[in-house]
């Protein structure tokens, strides 16, 4: 039911917005992208043999052909490549985003390779650049030894990072707010994958979500609820996971913060001893000119991210400056002490974290 309701929201705004389409001639080819080059100082209690320091780059190329018909309908496609694995020197090219598109009076329908709605736009608090003690930011990479807890890799509903092949849908925006809805048929299989087995993986994997934005005199808010849900393998839980997060802006200030609870999405059936996956937040920024000061206090427990079955509980305190050099030109430094418990056994972490992007 869940699933037919997501699939024909996308099917009749599709054929409602393409019915007299008449295609003109121009294709216009947009690309943009961004880079960033990192540099880490992490000093934890249990490095067992590891360095101080290490750096990190990685390039996104996005291009993006489209093309308007007659009727106004817009229409196109997205490939998003990314240089990003090195591991040994073994460097390669992937592609995390490949999907068409349509947009019209009836909204907008992806239909590919990408995201879900909360993991694209659902709020997490003000600082989400992944620098100025971003909570989505980049410090987990560089943490080592003993895992964190799962929820500390996708802090909106718990799968909705999956960049699996979907469709998504999403209304116009109305008096500020916006719903989307999403159907993944098979988690983890995408591009020309085709794979229908059962009870290998987490199938028809849903998910709904209202978003808001808006501005009340000098106040501007932005708030977002999100649902979802799928069937997991025999002996496995089902997916079940809400989210929910706000930002308040006044002037050059942000304020903000969300919820995110998955209860056992994803455990063995009959697991003991394990918290419920959830994770909350609350973050505050304050602008001025090209500097942006930026700090956050995340809070997380569940199972731990390797799912060995280990019960895993991690404070986070983030405090970071950014300051824009140029224009798509930023640099900043961030401080992150991580405080985490896996399976009763402590590794503490401070983590300095040096980050220089460019976006185009």
């Amino acid at each position: 039911m869940k699933r037919s309701l997501v699939i024909g929201c996308a099917a009749v705004a599709l054929a409602a917005g393409c019915g007299t389409a008449s295609a003109q001639s121009k294709f216009d080819i947009l690309m943009g992208g961004d880079a960033f080059f990192q540099g880490a100082y992490v000093d934890q209690d249990n490095d067992n043999g590891l360095r101080k320091t290490e750096f990190a780059n990685r390039f996104r190329l996005t291009i993006t052909p489209t093309a308007k018909a007659d009727n106004g309908l817009e229409y196109g496609a997205r490939l998003r490549l990314r240089a990003a694995n090195g591991t040994s020197n073994v460097r390669t090219t992937d592609a995390d985003r490949a999907f068409i598109f349509v947009n019209g009076t009836f909204g907008s329908v992806q239909a590919g390779v990408t995201n879900g709605p909360s993991d694209d736009s659902g709020v997490i608090g003000p600082n989400v650049d992944g620098i100025s003690g971003s909570p989505d930011g980049f410090y987990s990479s560089y943490y080592g030894v003993t895992t964190l807890p799962y929820v500390a890799y996708n802090l909106r509903t718990l799968e909705s990072g999956d960049a699996s092949t979907k469709i998504v849908y999403s209304t116009p925006s109305f008096a500020g707010f916006k719903l989307s809805a999403a159907y993944t048929p098979t988690y983890g299989s995408s591009n020309t994958d085709v794979n229908r087995r059962k009870n290998v993986t987490y199938n028809d994997m849903g998910e709904v979500q209202a978003a808001y934005k808006g501005t009340f005199g000098s106040i501007g808010l932005e708030a977002s609820v999100a649902y979802q849900f799928a069937s997991a393998p025999s002996g496995v839980e089902d997916l079940s996971s809400v989210h929910t997060g706000a930002t308040l802006t006044y002037g050059p200030f942000a304020i903000g913060g969300s919820y995110a609870f998955s209860g056992d999405s994803g455990y063995a059936t009959g697991t003991r001893g394990v918290d419920d996956q959830q994770v909350w937040l609350v973050g505050a920024q304050y602008t001025l000119g090209p500097v942006i000061l930026a700090a956050t206090y995340t809070d997380m427990k569940g199972i731990d991210s390797g799912f060995v079955g280990l019960n895993s509980r991690a404070h986070v305190y983030q405090a970071g400056v950014t300051y824009t050099v140029a224009p798509g030109l930023t640099t900043g430094l961030e401080y992150s002490y991580v405080d985490n418990k896996v399976g009763g056994v402590n590794n503490d972490a401070n983590i300095v974290l040096w980050d220089t992007r460019f976006s185009f």
